[in-house]
């Protein structure tokens, strides 16, 4: 019973301990062919909250164009749909 407890507390150990390790590749010499390119400084990072991107330079759509692109788009559904019972029968 001891031998189980042991082993469970190991076991137990060695997961929590693994997820605070660092990944191979950030070793240095290990798992990184010697032709790869230096990994940058500075993680990429995203964009801060503030940077928008620029207008842009095309009006939006216009309700007529949305409506008539949406009644093509049902059109084709509703064609693929009938396809697909004459292919399944």
């Amino acid at each position: 019973m001891k031998r189980l407890l042991a082993a469970g507390a190991l076991l137990a150990s060695a997961i929590a301990v693994s997820g605070c390790s660092t990944s191979i590749a950030d070793l240095p010499g290990v798992g990184v062919p010697a032709d790869a390119p230096a990994r940058p400084k500075e993680a990429g990072g995203y964009l801060p909250v503030h940077d928008m991107p620029p207008d842009r330079e095309e009006a939006p759509m216009k309700p007529a164009e949305q409506a008539k692109i949406e009644a093509e788009l049902l059109a084709a559904r509703e064609r693929q749909a009938t396809a697909a019972q004459k292919a399944g029968k």
